[in-house]
């Protein structure tokens, strides 16, 4: 269970990780060795489940976001093992998910250009086999992208 001073520690590690245990302990209002002994047990419970450096897509010109949305004709667990464990290993995947409704995958793809989006559809399309239906759509204007999430 969360407490209140640890919501506020995640909550200031997700806008920055880079942020001293001092200053975290002076934010939440706790001395240096209480704060640091929450982060180790949130990191201990696999709260906090890595620390990462958030990079620019356009300054790396990865310009092309991509959703791509599959339908399979095996629902198998051994075609879904291969499945996923394909898909999870292509590096322009960025996001993957199993989901209710028409399609049964979503796939967050961001690459260069149509070029590098086309290479990449080829790809998984002749790599996977067993897709009754792919569909997706890119992504026109990037309105909000974050990877903090709502602590209340």
């Amino acid at each position: 269970m969360l407490d209140k001073k640890d919501k506020e520690i995640l909550k200031l590690l997700q806008y920055d990780c880079t942020l001293s245990v001092q200053k975290l302990a002076d934010a939440v209002g706790l001395t240096l060795t209480p704060c640091w002994k929450r982060i180790k047990r949130l990191e201990d419970k696999a709260v906090i489940s890595g620390r990462v450096a958030l990079l620019n897509k356009d300054k790396l010109n990865l310009l092309l976001s991509a959703f791509v949305m599959v339908k399979t004709q095996n629902h198998s667990h051994e075609w879904h093992d291969f499945f996923v464990s394909h898909v999870r290993h292509m590096p322009e995947v960025i996001t993957f998910c199993r989901t209710t409704g028409e399609y049964d995958y979503l796939i967050h793809v961001v690459v260069r250009d149509i070029k590098d989006y086309d290479f990449f559809y080829k790809k998984l399309v002749g790599s996977v086999g067993e897709i009754r239906d792919i569909t997706s759509c890119f992504s026109m204007e990037e309105i909000k992208n974050t990877t903090q999430l709502p602590l209340v």
